[in-house]
């Protein structure tokens, strides 16, 4: 009896499916991510032994350039509801500004646009004279502005004296937190405020932000290392 033949069948699978979906994911993700931004200097941070993490949430990053110019950047908590990024960048910049602009008549009025766009950037750091015009700049031209022009102004002060930037953005940041509940959360760990600095820059740069940190009674803060080797211990 001969053998019966079973009919081959075909192994072609239909992917239209399947590439639908991923056009789909891809469309969002690319939609909901937040591109990251580079910082307005490169900065190569010393290295040391110590494996504790800085933390990625409820953060104040203070970048200080080997030439002295002082930068920001503010991270807001995980849970949105507590604290987004967004609204942390926004509730700290309208404090900062009108308590600028209450002294400085003159100065440019903050718009809700201008907010909005300062609410989605990263590291910042210019003159509060300059800080409206600074963000209606294209991007491009808001890194050569940072690199060139930018720069918190920073200076050693009595603690009982007119706050100088650096202390009313300090100061705003402040009041942000204690106003949203995690005041003491946030300072008090000594983890909240971490200083990136370049590993051959003098440490009496560093010493200045430090100082400015304590007048505003910030004592507790990290600063931001690179991981060393076992050959380089």
């Amino acid at each position: 009896m001969g053998k019966v033949k079973i009919k081959k069948k075909s192994t072609h699978i239909d992917m239209t499916a399947m590439s639908d979906v991923t056009v789909l994911l891809l469309t969002f993700f690319m939609l909901t991510s937040t591109f990251l931004q580079k910082e307005p200097v490169q900065v190569i941070t010393p290295p040391s032994v110590s494996e504790e993490k800085v933390p990625d949430e409820k953060l104040v990053q203070v970048l200080v350039a080997p030439n002295g110019k002082v930068y920001m950047n503010l991270t807001g908590a995980k849970d949105s509801t507590v604290l987004s990024t967004e609204a942390f960048r926004t509730e700290v910049l309208q404090r900062a500004y009108s308590d600028y602009s209450n002294s400085h008549p003159g100065a440019p009025k903050l718009t809700a646009q201008a907010v909005k766009e300062f609410s989605k950037l990263g590291t910042f750091g210019v003159p509060m004279k300059s800080l409206v015009n600074w963000i209606g700049l294209p991007m491009e031209k808001r890194d050569d502005f940072l690199k060139n022009e930018g720069g918190i102004p920073i200076q050693l002060s009595v603690k009982d004296g007119p706050r100088n930037e650096f202390q009313s953005w300090l100061y705003a940041i402040k009041a942000v937190m204690q106003e949203r509940g995690i005041g003491k959360e946030w300072a008090g760990g000594g983890r909240g405020i971490a200083i990136k600095a370049e590993q051959n820059s003098p440490f009496s740069l560093v010493q200045v932000v430090m100082d400015n940190l304590q007048t505003e009674n910030l004592n507790k803060f990290t600063l931001m290392t690179s991981l060393k080797t076992e050959e380089e211990q």
